[in-house]
């Protein structure tokens, strides 16, 4: 089965910088757009970042310049580089892949979510 495993969360003071990781295992046959969305208490779910196969990325109008979306497909894991971060910033932040046989077959998976936490 195909798993989406989260890693990298934690706290860190205003300012500060986090990395975050998410690594695909199970059968995987090829890995199309991944991106991580984040989920603050009280609000719904939001994109963050965006990257296509061949590296496109996109960002959320209130990280661009602070976040990088990374990926590193022979180790089949998307990054997050988070710098500067703000207090705005605290939310679950969650992992997401389209993943199957061909680019029109895809079916999308979730990560377990991990917590970030910025203090002022």
């Amino acid at each position: 089965q195909v798993q989406l495993a989260e890693s990298g969360g934690g706290l860190v003071q205003a300012g500060g910088s986090l990395r975050l990781s998410c690594a695909a295992s199970g059968i995987i046959f090829h890995i199309g757009a991944m991106g991580w969305y984040r989920q603050a208490p009280e609000k719904q779910r939001e994109l963050v970042a965006t990257i296509s196969s061949s590296g496109r990325t996109n960002y959320a109008d209130s990280v661009k310049g602070r976040f990088t979306i990374s990926r590193d497909n022979p180790k089949r894991t998307v990054y997050l580089q988070m710098n500067s971060l703000k207090a705005e910033d605290t939310a679950v932040y969650y992992c997401n892949a389209a993943i199957g046989p061909t680019d029109m077959h895809m079916s999308e998976y979730w990560g377990q979510g991990a917590q970030v936490t910025v203090s002022s």
